[in-house]
Order: structure tokens, then sequence, then C-alpha cells
């Protein structure tokens, strides 16, 4: 049966009743591809102005913002009462448990065919940002329901696949904690060396839109996730990047894959072989390198930057033995994202599946 989502789901704009000093609150910026990123806690007294929106668990946080970045989640086993999330997100709830599976809608409107829709919708409008709203661009949109066992049969199946994601996440994020404890315990890293004594990372080289030939080859430039994919690498695996420009200067990555440096600078085996050891380093120091940041308008973190970063003095045979310990770790992570990358095909095929005709 069809449906406009109007009739399924609501708008909320319910204000929050703070009733505790402190709450967490809840940006476009906070969450990402179905994840909450950021738990951060605030003073009600400190709370920016954006900050009314009271949500529940079932709800589905979605950003009006370019919808193509993906600032969506769902709520699921939240303290209800302790969060307060910004007016530009939109909160939907639904209206009838009996009738709508709310992660079955959830994966309805966070699918590829949805999300380039809701961006064309955006890029459609006048403003300064591209932006959607409740009324205009979701409230209309119709949906074939099927009966609510179906829902529910669909919903389990995606599941499998998103939580084998999830789970190699979670284990990606503890094989690294491990290499971190195995580093903290073999270095004491504060000193008053620059970077520079051993090396500066390369700059990349630019790559427009329009020269960017179809490929499997991620294009770091100064987001946190590839500008695009390219055809062609121009580093050696690993690698790691640190992005350039924009709101995401500074941001360090590893990636166990050739990559094709654009706005980021690099490091990879033309530098140092030591790869993990200088990755690990970096990342206790992201605070830093994102403080360095250089421009109002337009952040950037260049090569100098990382270079004035101090260091101890290092045993270089130390450094090759940690490198060599935990390379089969970082190997392991590597896998995980490759696996992960093919889930993420399979769950776009069911999602092109079964959200295709709306």
């Amino acid at each position: 049966m069809r449906y406009r989502v109007g009739e399924l789901v609501d708008s909320i704009s319910k204000k929050c009743d703070f009733k505790t000093d402190k709450i967490i609150f809840l940006n476009t910026s906070d969450i990402e591809d179905g994840k909450i990123v950021n738990n951060n806690c605030y003073k009600i007294s400190d709370l920016p102005g954006q900050a009314k929106k009271k949500i529940k668990n079932g709800d589905i946080l979605f950003s009006e913002i370019r919808p193509k970045n993906k600032r969506y989640a769902l709520v699921e086993n939240i303290d209800e009462t302790n969060y307060v999330v910004s007016t530009k997100l939109m909160v939907l709830r639904n209206k009838d448990s009996k009738v709508l599976n709310m992660k079955y809608f959830y994966y309805f409107l966070t699918s590829p065919k949805m999300l380039r829709y809701l961006q064309s919708e955006a890029e459609a409008r006048s403003g300064t940002f591209p932006q959607i709203t409740f009324k205009d661009n979701i409230y209309p949109i119709t949906i074939n329901l099927p009966s609510l066992a179906e829902q529910n049969k669909i919903v389990k199946n995606i599941d499998s696949i998103v939580n084998k994601i999830k789970n190699n996440q979670k284990i990606n994020t503890n094989l690294f904690e491990l290499a971190n404890i195995i580093f903290q315990q073999s270095f004491n890293c504060n000193g008053n060396i620059p970077l520079s004594h051993y090396f500066l990372p390369k700059r990349g080289k630019n790559l427009l839109k329009k020269n960017v030939e179809p490929g499997a080859v991620p294009v770091v430039a100064g987001g946190l996730k590839p500008a695009a994919y390219h055809n062609i690498s121009n580093t050696e695996t690993p690698v790691i990047t640190i992005s350039a420009s924009g709101a995401n200067a500074g941001y360090v990555q590893i990636w166990g894959q050739k990559v094709w440096s654009s706005d980021s600078s690099y490091i990879d085996s033309s530098i140092t072989d030591n790869i993990y050891f200088w990755y690990i380093f970096l990342k206790s120091r992201q605070k830093q390198i994102f403080d360095a940041q250089t421009g109002s308008a337009q952040p950037h973190i260049y090569p100098k930057h990382i270079g004035n970063l101090l260091i101890s003095e290092l045993d270089e045979e130390q450094v090759q033995s940690f490198n060599k310990k935990v390379t089969p770790i970082f190997e392991k992570i590597f896998q995980n994202q490759r696996n992960n990358s093919v889930m993420e095909d399979v769950k776009n095929s069911l999602l092109y599946k079964f959200f295709n005709d709306y």
C-alpha cells in the first residue's frame, strides 16, 4: 500500500524541558552515517541558541543541510532526559508502530537513491546552503509500504549486514587501542626536537573533479571521506594522509591501499618505512595539529605545521622493532576495512532492491 511520508511520520519540534545542570547537545556535526560520533556535555547556561529539540528512542535525526553529507542517525538506547538536539536537525517520529517499523523507514530514507533525490531537492532551493525541509521535501514523498511482518523481515536482512559492519568497526577500534597501548609503553615522545629533523610530509597534487577518471583509488582531499575515486594513485601503501584545507584541516588518517593525495599532505614508504609508528604519534597529537590551523575563512594545515611538532630523540632500532610488532595489527585493521567495503556494497544492493520504487 502506498502512503505519503507525512501520513506515517511526524516532524517533532517539542522544546526540551531542562531538568539537569548539564546535558548532551547534538549538532549536525555530531552525527554521521548512522552514528552519534560525539556526545559533548554542556552546562545549560553554555548551550547555543539552536539547542532546543527534545528526542526519544526510535526517532530519526536528519540534517536539513546537504543530505549527501549523511548527517543522520536512528536514536537507540539513550537516556532521553540527557539529550537535546539542534534546530538544524529534523526529528522524525513514528505516528503508528502498528503500521510502520521506524527502522524500515530509516533504511528507506537513507538509501542511496533517496539521498540523491533529497540532495537534488536541496540544490534546487535558493539560499546560502543546499537545504531541505520536512514539509516541502519529505512529507510529500510516497512510499510503498508492505505489511508490518514484511517490513520486519526486510529490516532483519539489512540489520544482519549492518551488524557485521559495526562489529568489524568495533574490532578495529580495539585493535588500534592495543597498538596505542604498546606505543605508550614503549615510547615517551615528549621532547624538543622538531619532527622536521626526521622528515617532512609531501604535499599532494590537486585533482580537479573534471579530471577524475572513474576507478577504485580514493581521492583524499579536505574531508573525512574520499572526495572521489580515481583510476591511478600518487602514493604507496600504507600511507598516512593529513587533510590540508577546510574545517577538517589537519585530520590524520591511515590507508591500507594506495590513494591519490589531493588537498592533503601524505607520508608513505618514499619518506619512511615506519608508517605505523608515525601514524600513532600523529594521532596522539591530533588536537595539537587541529590547533595549528591557519587562515580564518579557510583553515589550512601544511607540511611545515607537521614539521613543527616536537618529539624526543628516537632510537631507530626501537622504532623499527615497534613498527614490526604492530604490523600484523594494522594488517588486520585493513582486512576488516576491506571486508566492510564489500559488505557496504551488499547493503546498498539490498537497499536498492527494497527501496527502488517510491
